[in-house]
């Protein structure tokens, strides 16, 4: 019998609840993760929305982005959503001087895009590889993707021009929260991605 993937949430901060509940529907044990050590034994990661300059700072002040890069760069599978998506960016628009990420994605993403939190909105989002229709996106502060490299997957735009979600490799990221909304199509999707990586 194949053995159940654990996949691990960054606890730093953000929606942490929603993110494991939305994985554990799509089949795989969670884990919270808020230091180096705890990422032994995960076989994948979610980054969280949340913050993406605060977040930046406590990975750095909990000791942990270093070994999150090298987990990433040694392939292990992570899904970033909001904040999350930044931080799996190679490039940022209008972050913070110090603000790092942890990177992986070929692309630049814009913070704050969509506007201010008064702005926040939901829309239906085609994506590439989800069947039964387009997903509720929920749009809060969110970022866009201003341009991906040719490794990129574009897999959705949001009115036909946007890049809202992209994949490369074992890397997914999305601008919206899946999370928020009961579809957890998303989540299922990475959760394919875990147990395809091994």
């Amino acid at each position: 019998m194949p053995i159940t993937p654990t996949v691990g949430v960054l606890a730093l901060q953000g929606d942490v609840r929603e993110h494991t509940a939305a994985l554990e529907a799509a089949g795989v044990q969670t884990r919270p993760v808020r230091r180096p050590e705890e990422l032994d034994g995960v076989h994948g990661l979610v980054i969280p929305g949340g913050e993406s300059t605060t977040m930046s700072k406590l990975a750095v002040t909990f000791g942990l982005l270093e070994p999150l890069r090298a987990r990433i760069r040694g392939g292990m599978p992570a899904y970033g959503s909001c904040a999350g998506m930044i931080m799996l960016a190679d490039k940022i628009l209008d972050g913070r001087d110090d603000q790092e990420t942890i990177g992986g994605i070929d692309m630049t993403v814009r913070r704050n895009a969509f506007g201010r939190q008064n702005e926040s909105f939901e829309a239906a989002v085609e994506i590439a590889g989800i069947e039964g229709g387009p997903c509720e996106g929920v749009f809060i502060r969110a970022p866009w993707v201003e341009s991906v490299g040719a490794g990129v997957e574009v897999l959705a735009r949001l009115r036909d021009e946007t890049i809202v979600a992209v994949r490369q490799g074992n890397l997914l990221a999305t601008s919206f929260h899946p999370e928020l909304t009961g579809d957890h199509r998303v989540h299922a999707l990475f959760a394919g991605m875990v147990r395809q990586s091994g």
